[in-house]
């Protein structure tokens, strides 16, 4: 009788054992087995831009005013905010997002916001709507920019060598009541070379390839003497 207790008794102590040891292992991990955050994707833009104020008055009073359309972007949703690279070595045709990284607004915005910074170092800048009211009120309308963005991505010719490509396509036209009249097209293309082959390094490149795009068209507007 004696040693059937003494069996029992060991076989609880081994129970109890082995269930405090179970608990021991939950409270570990506990944290592993509840679900984790999502990662937060980091987000970029085009930088602070000039940091000191600018004598805007005299250099916009140069050159005439201009009206700058929304920038279209094509091939894309309007409002895709994705940063997006190619694997040219492997297949140039397929764009990919990247998956932990985005841009703080759709690209056409950030070139818009771009053009209207590089322009507005010599001129007025009107919106589309500005362009309206001016027709409206009897007044003679400015030039008109529109700009479609075709190709703002992350080009990797290797795995070790990237650039940002920007393409982008100008039209310059003369509007009145009767519509608008083509004055001159042109196609700009600007690489850059990333730093580091990933999404940070793309979203640099890309950034200063949108800002010599934009300058380079300003250049040429007043080539056009607009």
């Amino acid at each position: 009788m004696n040693t059937t207790k003494i069996i029992a008794a060991s076989a609880c102590c081994k129970r109890a054992g082995a269930a405090f040891g179970l608990a021991l292992a939950l409270a570990a991990t506990g944290c592993s087995i509840l679900p984790k955050p999502p990662i937060r994707a980091a987000v970029y833009d085009f930088g602070p831009g000039p940091t000191a104020p600018q004598a805007a008055a005299a250099r916009q009073a140069a050159l005439a005013p201009v009206a700058l359309a929304d920038v279209e972007m094509v091939g894309l949703p309007e409002a895709s905010s994705a940063l997006l690279y190619r694997l040219a070595y492997a297949n140039a045709q397929q764009l990919q997002p990247y998956s932990q990284a985005r841009w703080s607004q759709p690209p056409a915005q950030l070139m818009q916001q771009a053009l209207r910074r590089q322009l507005g170092q010599s001129r007025a800048v009107l919106s589309g709507d500005d362009g309206l009211a001016m027709l409206l009120q009897g007044k003679r309308m400015p030039t008109v920019l529109r700009v479609q963005l075709e190709e703002f991505s992350h080009v990797f010719a290797s795995p070790e060598q990237s650039a940002g490509l920007v393409r982008v396509r100008a039209v310059v036209a003369d509007a009145s009541s009767a519509g608008e009249t083509l004055l001159a097209q042109r196609v700009f293309v600007v690489q850059r070379p990333a730093a580091t082959p990933d999404a940070a390094g793309g979203a640099a490149a890309l950034a200063e390839a949108a800002q010599q795009a934009a300058t380079e068209l300003a250049a040429w507007m007043q080539e056009l003497g607009r």
